[in-house]
């Protein structure tokens, strides 16, 4: 059955679908990670530094890389199962807000 084959668990099981989305929360998680190491050295959490480290590296690197992989998905699955795509992409969305939030509302 073509619905079948492309429900939304399936076209979420394809890897241009689900790595954005690990690619943000390994993001977020490089934040979370650096907050809590920034803390156990005496920093109040995330610090804006002079010169951008490791993180802010790895979070641009990881945050950029995702944009050509969800355009491949979007020119893959939007024609093939609009509906079902859409609810991938409004993950993918939600999971790169939630990396890009502390770094907004930090100022980072």
């Amino acid at each position: 059955m073509d619905s079948d084959r492309n429900s939304f668990r399936v076209i979420l099981k394809d890897p241009s679908a689900f790595l954005p989305v690990g690619m943000s929360l390994i993001a977020l998680a490089i934040l979370g990670v650096s907050a809590i190491y920034g803390m156990l050295h005496g920093a109040h959490g995330l610090i804006r530094e002079s010169d951008e480290g490791t993180t802010a590296h790895l979070w641009q690197i990881l945050m950029a890389g995702q944009l050509p992989i969800l355009l491949f998905f979007a020119i893959k699955w939007l024609p093939r199962a609009p509906r079902q795509s859409l609810g991938v992409v409004a993950l993918q969305a939600g999971a790169a807000l939630a990396s890009v939030a502390p770094v907004f509302f930090l100022n980072l």
